[in-house]
């Protein structure tokens, strides 16, 4: 499983021209899932994106996780981490899993965000949606995390 953690000052996500998330700070979760993951890696990585210090501190050390400077988060499935740009010109899929397994697992990360950050502190895209995600990035920050 990858997380590709942008570090926000605002973020949205929109679906047929209606705003289904929106979030201030916090992050914006790209999460791909791929043929081995399970609600066990789902777990993990839902702990390690709440646990993440990747906010600074008082003394400008970035030293702070989302729940210390109480940030949101937005997660959004994003089967295009697994492209394999190898050969040729058009990227591969074939790493990233297929719709129906990776559904359940980004529901469970989802579902273990929200309880561990709460249910008005998490919002989410559709999965497989066609969406419109919009940021500012805070930095800019980026980090992938792998589970």
């Amino acid at each position: 499983m990858k997380a590709w953690i942008q570090r926000v000052t605002e973020a949205s996500v929109e679906i047929d021209g209606e705003r289904v998330a929106e979030i201030g700070e916090g992050y914006l979760v790209l999460l791909g899932v791929t043929h081995d993951d399970d609600e066990a890696k789902a777990d993990l990585i839902a702990s390690r994106i709440v646990s993440l210090r990747i906010f600074e501190d008082e003394n400008g050390k970035i030293n702070r996780s989302i729940e210390d400077v109480g940030g949101s988060v937005i997660v959004v499935s994003q089967f295009t981490l697994y492209a394999d740009t190898a050969h040729g010109r058009r990227p591969g899929f074939s790493a990233a899993a297929r719709p129906e397994k990776a559904e359940p697992i980004y529901e469970k990360v989802v579902a273990a965000l929200r309880s561990k950050l709460g249910d008005d502190r998490v919002g989410t895209g559709r999965f497989g949606a066609e969406m419109k995600v919009r940021l500012l990035n805070n930095g800019p920050f980026s980090v992938e995390l792998l589970a």
